[in-house]
């Protein structure tokens, strides 16, 4: 089988998403557990990936692009290792999340959907996180910050910037 040509990864990664193809592949409706398990071993679905997806499947590049593009669990840009996601959900928006979005966005310098240089955040939003009690509410990875205000953006990424010395 093709490696990932192109992909920023080990040949351990390569062969981890083989063995899984291998194992998968004469199971019906297998794309989507090798696309999650792809997922899970490279953190996002670059191009080299899918393209080995579909010739370990015998498929179209364009029906692995359509799946991994239709379900928002997917991703084909790279991801921080902390993974930033603002509720821009009813409760959170009436109370300024999309202030607390602009806040996060300029204290990064990058937009949703994009990850910072150093590999360390990404910024995704979304539309309910579950505790509109709490709104406006970001999470980090599985950290919920609640009732933010634009103000505490900055000292809540320093915390996560501070771990990382």
């Amino acid at each position: 089988m093709k490696q990932c040509e192109g992909v920023l990864g080990t040949e351990e990664q390569a062969a981890k998403l083989n063995a899984v193809i291998e194992e998968s592949k004469s199971t019906p409706g297998c794309l989507m557990h090798i696309l999650q398990e792809a997922q899970a071993i490279y953190g996002y679905l670059p191009l080299p990936v899918q393209k080995t997806i579909a010739e370990g499947l015998n498929i179209s590049l364009s029906e692995v692009y359509g799946v991994a593009t239709f379900y928002s669990q997917f991703s084909l840009k790279p991801k921080g290792k902390y993974k930033i996601s603002v509720c821009l959900g009813t409760a959170c928006y009436v109370k300024g999340s999309d202030k607390i979005l602009q806040e996060v966005e300029k204290e990064l310098g990058i937009k949703v959907g994009e990850c910072t240089e150093d590999g360390l955040f990404s910024i995704d939003s979304c539309r309910c996180v579950g505790a509109c009690g709490l709104a406006p509410v970001m999470m980090i990875n599985e950290d919920v910050h609640g009732r933010l205000k634009p103000e505490m953006v900055k000292g809540i990424l320093d915390s996560y910037r501070r771990e990382e010395q």
